[in-house]
């Protein structure tokens, strides 16, 4: 491609700009000159290499150390399943399928594996059987008899899906 009028600035800038890139190479940054080979004045006699002092500890280049100038750890691969659940779960909070519905106060709900709560709770709407919910609960109140399930006091009830 010929060099123009309008490409001569642009092409005497990319030069600089590779020749100050390969000037800055030429030399570590306390400015000492780059060995291109080993000296033979600083050879032993018995013709083996000299010893190399120890590396530096990492810098970043503003000059603060590193975060870690170590290795991430690995995790070993598991030799057994979990004694315990790892999912943590709320145990103030359940979700199922009513079965016993209406304007309440008193609802049954069948969570996914099968358990069965009574639940009561004043002013909560009036729910069909069959719904899909998730629910929080609490302690149940005492004096209170909702039909068959593990008792719990219903403080919030919404949809899902």
């Amino acid at each position: 491609m010929p060099i123009t009028r309008a490409t001569a600035p642009y092409t005497g800038l990319a030069a600089l700009l590779v020749l100050t890139t390969l000037a800055g190479c030429a030399r570590p940054e306390n400015g000492a000159p780059v060995a291109a080979s080993p000296d033979p004045s600083t050879s032993s006699p018995t013709g083996a290499e000299p010893s190399t002092p120890a590396a530096p500890s990492p810098v970043a280049p503003s000059g603060r150390t590193p975060f870690s100038a170590t290795d991430l750890p690995t995790l070993r691969r598991p030799t057994a399943p979990p004694d315990n659940p790892t999912d943590l779960r709320r145990p103030d909070l359940l979700a199922g399928r009513i079965s016993r519905g209406g304007p309440g106060p008193c609802y049954g709900l069948v969570t996914d594996d099968g358990r069965e709560y009574a639940l009561h709770g004043e002013n909560m709407g009036n729910w069909g059987t069959g719904t899909w919910v998730r629910v929080t609960v609490g302690p149940p109140a005492s004096g209170v008899d909702c039909g068959p399930g593990t008792r719990v006091e219903l403080r919030k009830i919404e949809p899902v899906g």
